[in-house]
């Protein structure tokens, strides 16, 4: 499997005429590692892999392999394996022949092909479905089909595009599983895009949560879930409950606030000060249901069955939403007091937002 050092995207833009999809993005992507461009639809994750495999040229910027630019090269020139979104199978080639397709076109001895093309059916576990034609495959086995049809040609990087978002809860599972065998056991260097928080934390090297086209944070999927940057990061990851709020003391290190007349104690990331509106973010499975009157005073809305614990969404006096999870036997218009560790509420600046998700003076445009 041939290897490289390190990738550099240095100030990659992509334009659309006035609007922008990607804004400067900044990224060095070692050998071996495994990078998740995440974030939701419109966010430029797809713009950043197209412009990797020279399916988009720049606007702006650079892209450097072990400090060769290549961003001026043509797809097929660039060395990179490319995983899509609907599979892109021929219908009417057979699995092996699909996944001899690239080594055809580049003319690699027929000896050396096949045994290419069996080694890579071998890994995805297709053997016994060589001779099959893709509309005889389950949608995991066409899936399987196009990862070995990426690696049987040794790339330098493999892309995938949202891989997974065609296929069932139960085989995204076991497709996740086999596509990081596959990268430990192939030395695969990859970047991969999705809209999946989970699918990212559980595959990924780090994370590069993406926003309008802008970055918002870079870092390993514990800095990025247990520390998120910013308000947006933090919602993206799993805070669901986002609580407009008032300081009303400080320590240094952590904020006391005041949430529809009651006070809840949270991390002071950034020198809040006495008075100043903040947002306190907490996660479902943070928030406890008290036996006593302390902690915030809310009505049960909405109450779904997840197995062993109930996903619970509450109103409080003032109407802002909590969302929590609970093995009490809660129901509508049920009254609960609800309380979290301090050390479990990030408290955000209403600046500090604002600062990390600025838009352009042009408004951007929409970008897978």
């Amino acid at each position: 499997m041939a290897r490289f050092d390190t990738l550099r995207l240095e100030r990659v833009s992509r334009s659309y005429g006035r609007h922008r999809a990607l804004h400067e993005l900044e990224l060095e992507i070692s050998g071996g590692e495994f990078v998740a461009l995440l974030g939701p639809s419109g966010c430029g994750k797809s713009t950043a892999l197209n412009c990797l495999a020279g399916l988009l040229p720049l606007t702006g910027g650079a892209i450097l392999l072990d400090g060769s630019r290549i961003d001026h090269l043509a797809p097929e020139r660039r060395g990179f394996g490319m995983v899509f979104q609907n599979y892109a199978l021929f219908p009417h080639m057979t699995v092996r022949g699909n996944v001899a397709f690239g080594l055809k076109m580049a003319r690699v001895p027929k000896a050396e092909a096949a045994e290419r093309t069996d080694r890579a059916l071998e890994l995805v576990h297709l053997t016994e479905h060589a001779d099959k034609r893709p509309g005889q495959l389950s949608g995991g086995q066409q899936q399987r089909v196009a990862i070995a049809r990426a690696v049987v040609l040794e790339p330098r990087l493999v892309l995938m595009d949202e891989p997974l978002s065609n296929l069932d809860a139960a085989l995204r599972l076991e497709m996740r599983a086999e596509i990081k065998r596959l990268h430990r056991r192939l030395g695969l260097t990859t970047v991969y895009v999705t809209h999946d928080q989970e699918e990212a934390l559980s595959l990924a090297d780090r994370l590069v949560v993406l926003r309008d086209g802008r970055t918002q944070q870079i870092g390993t999927p514990e800095e990025v879930y247990g520390r998120p940057a910013n308000r947006y990061v933090a919602g993206f990851m799993g805070y669901r409950t986002m609580l407009d709020a008032r300081v009303v003391a400080t320590d240094g290190t952590r904020a006391q606030l005041e949430i529809a007349g009651t006070r809840l104690t949270g991390l002071d990331r950034d020198g809040a000060r006495v008075g100043a509106s903040v947002t306190a973010a907490v996660r479902p499975e943070d928030i406890d249901v008290t036996t006593g009157p302390d902690g915030l005073a809310a009505r049960v809305e909405v109450v779904e069955y997840h197995g062993r614990e109930l996903a619970v969404r509450a109103v409080l006096p003032d109407g802002q939403l909590v969302h929590f999870r609970t093995r009490e036997r809660l129901a509508p218009d049920d009254a609960v007091h609800l309380a979290a560790p301090a050390d479990r509420v990030l408290v955000f600046t209403a600046d500090e937002d604002r600062t990390a998700v600025a838009a352009d003076d042009e408004p951007a445009v929409t970008a897978r």
